[in-house]
């Protein structure tokens, strides 16, 4: 048996907007995230737990930010990507385990649609996938409320 974990994380500032996109569900809030993509902190990190994983590099070698192709994309692609590039590679992911690092917008009562997103995006069960919040007690730029940042982790196996 071949069990595989990798890390990921991500950070996004904000800007103008009334909405952000987190784990592929639209959050209202004072301000949007900015990014080359959709600015979904929540799926890159994902994204690159799984990447790493595979030692398959970031998000950045699969899509890379230069390429204007990926301009506005919806980050589903990318997440989808990571999770059928390791269906192809032989492994099942075990779970994924997320969390959120902000001030605002409160977490906690978008996490089961979140939770449900993520585990459609990569075809596990909801119960494989962790969702969760934590602010940084006002420290920092993610407690000046600058941005959103995000770690997380996957745990693959080949059986």
């Amino acid at each position: 048996m071949d069990i595989r974990v990798g890390n990921g994380f991500d950070v996004h500032r904000f800007g103008p907007g009334d909405h952000v996109i987190l784990c592929g569900v639209k959050v209202p809030h004072t301000r949007a995230l900015q990014g080359h993509s959709d600015a979904d902190v929540g799926l890159h990190t994902l994204t690159d737990a799984i990447y790493g994983a595979l030692a398959m590099g970031d998000i950045g070698r699969h899509f890379p930010p230069s390429d204007p192709q990926w301009k506005g994309t919806d980050s589903a692609v990318f997440l989808r990507h990571a999770g059928d590039l390791a269906r192809k590679m032989g492994y099942d992911i075990c779970n994924v385990d997320l969390t959120l690092i902000c001030e605002a917008p409160k977490i906690g009562p978008h996490a089961p649609a979140m939770i449900a997103r993520v585990a459609e995006i990569l075809s596990i069960d909801p119960g494989r996938v962790s969702i969760k919040a934590t602010t940084s007690e006002r420290l920092g730029f993610t407690g000046r409320e600058e941005g959103i940042a995000a770690q997380g982790t996957a745990a693959l196996v080949k059986p």
